[in-house]
């Protein structure tokens, strides 16, 4: 890792900060069901979490039609039962570390814009992060522009550069910009996927990530 300059850590928020893949799911099948169609499957999607909402709900679907008010019933579901979303263990105490040893942190979501802010509000987190981008205002993960842009704007390089997340989508994005992939394995993706997606690391409990991060200067 980085021993001298600036160095940027980006997060994922769902899967990586937040507990809310059971929510995600939950959401999409009611939001099917809503529409008359015949609701995923878990696995099927956990693997577009991560997308941007409208190209998970493509990806399920295939059919532009239905893009709308697959998205309109799923965000409502979704609204309704935030209140359950948790952090993960260990996250609020392990971004107080980081940020004290120095580091400079970031998120990086297929979320919206106003539903990030909702979870930053919720826990309290807005403090920890310098830069935030989310699917509504550049282009959805794996494409590259959240990393390249977050890093333009802090005037960050890529080497000094790692993303933090749960899904496959998320150490695409951070290879094609360049950047450090970190991978957690609780979320969306397994271990072994993360690693042949281009994960440098992989920790199974988000505290371990003060172990990829040591005090600056060490």
């Amino acid at each position: 890792m980085m021993k001298g300059g600036s160095s940027l850590i980006l997060f994922d928020c769902d899967g990586t900060l937040t507990d809310s893949h059971g929510l995600i799911v939950q959401a999409m099948q009611d939001a099917f069901r809503d529409c008359d169609l015949k609701p995923p499957t878990a696995t099927a999607v956990q693997q577009v979490t991560g997308l941007s909402l409208s190209l998970a709900i493509s990806e399920l679907t295939g059919v532009v039609s239905l893009h709308e008010p697959v998205a309109a019933a799923y965000r409502k579901h979704y609204h309704a039962g935030e209140s359950s979303i948790k952090l993960y263990p260990g996250v609020r105490e392990t971004l107080i570390e980081l940020k004290a040893r120095g580091y400079w942190l970031g998120i990086v979501t297929g979320k919206s814009k106003p539903g990030l802010m909702r979870v930053l509000e919720m826990f309290s987190l807005g403090e920890f992060f310098y830069v935030i981008r989310t699917a509504d205002c550049t282009h959805s993960k794996p494409h590259p522009a959240m990393v390249l842009e977050s890093m333009d704007e802090l005037g960050v390089e890529a080497c000094h550069t790692h993303v933090i997340g749960d899904a496959v989508f998320d150490v695409q994005m951070a290879c094609a910009a360049g950047a450090g992939a970190i991978g957690v394995s609780y979320g969306a993706a397994t271990a072994d996927m993360l690693k042949r997606a281009g994960a440098e690391q992989i920790v199974h409990y988000f505290p371990d990530l003060l172990d990829c991060f040591p005090e600056r200067g060490v």
